[in-house]
């Protein structure tokens, strides 16, 4: 029974035929675009004193530096995880901005000590990063 249903399978692919004449499969532009998609890297490693270029926003718009805090920053920064300082405590970001405002930033992108590049937000380009940062600030007075 099985032989039967295999050579039946056979015969329908041979007389549909599959793809093209040399065997390979033509991709309309959408899908080489899903396919890219879907093998691009999650992410990329950076060694030490490496500059990290920015990574475009997903949505071509910034977003907020309240939004990505809240996506990203809010689960370490609201709590202390890690050592972060949390937002609001000025002591803790006076002390950071004492190395300069400039150092905080490239930290903040690079990343430091427990806290990840770019806080985990991969998608956010340095710019949002900024804006998470200075969000934190603001509201750290």
């Amino acid at each position: 029974m099985k032989q039967t249903f295999g050579l039946i399978t056979l015969a329908c692919a041979l007389l549909i035929g599959c793809g093209a004449q040399d065997g390979s499969v033509e991709l309309t532009a959408a899908q080489e675009q899903q396919v890219a998609e879907r093998i691009a890297p999650v992410g990329h490693v950076v060694k030490a004193g490496q500059v990290v270029a920015a990574v475009a926003s997903a949505g071509g718009a910034g977003r907020s530096g309240s939004d990505i805090y809240g996506t990203n920053c809010m689960a370490c920064h609201a709590s202390g995880i890690a050592g972060a300082p949390i937002m609001g405590d000025s002591v803790a970001w006076a002390e950071r901005l004492e190395q300069g405002i400039e150092t905080v930033y490239a930290n903040a992108i690079n990343g430091i000590r427990g806290m990840p590049m770019r806080g985990t937000c991969m998608d956010c380009s340095d710019d949002e990063v900024i804006a998470a940062i200075d969000h934190i600030l603001d509201n750290s007075k």
